[in-house]
């Protein structure tokens, strides 16, 4: 196995402790950062069955449980981003699912100093080079970051009463 195989099972690597980008196991699925660092803070939800391609393959009672998760990992990304970065707006949330055919969410954080011709546009148009090469990717001069998220998650996992 080498260090990247995670990359082609993003979601049987985190059940079985190797996918890196983990933040937290959550009560329906994974917490963890993107790959890409260009938006600080950018994170996935990761649904915990590979099986599940969209939100309606979800039982009701299971359904809610996976939105829970996105809100406590949307509300804790934006604490940890507003907390370390001043110039922070808001999060989107987006569950795409036309290249990865499992159920997974993107949280991005938005800043007032992202460029003015795309603050305001959907961050999959920002350039390729955003999207490529080691400029953006994660690493570890992310790990602050990591653990700001954590903590916040684990500050709102207590909050939310017990899980299970």
């Amino acid at each position: 196995m080498t260090e990247t195989d995670w990359l082609h099972d993003r979601i049987g690597s985190a059940h079985r402790g190797e996918n890196p980008t983990v933040l937290r196991r959550l009560d329906a699925g994974f917490a963890v950062i993107g790959d890409r660092q260009f938006l600080p803070g950018y994170s996935v939800l990761l649904t915990d069955d590979p099986a599940v391609t969209r939100l309606s393959d979800l039982p009701r009672a299971r359904r809610a449980m996976y939105l829970g998760d996105l809100e406590r990992l949307a509300e804790a990304v934006e604490r940890a981003c507003r907390r370390l970065d001043p110039a922070f707006r808001r999060v989107n949330i987006e569950i795409l699912g036309n290249a990865d055919p499992y159920l997974h969410t993107h949280i991005w954080p938005r800043y007032d100093w992202e460029p003015a011709d795309r603050v305001r546009l959907p961050v999959w148009l920002y350039e390729e080079e955003y999207w490529r090469g080691g400029q953006h990717a994660l690493s570890h001069r992310h790990d602050g970051l990591r653990a700001a998220i954590g903590e916040e998650l684990d500050t709102l996992t207590g909050q939310s009463g017990p899980r299970g």
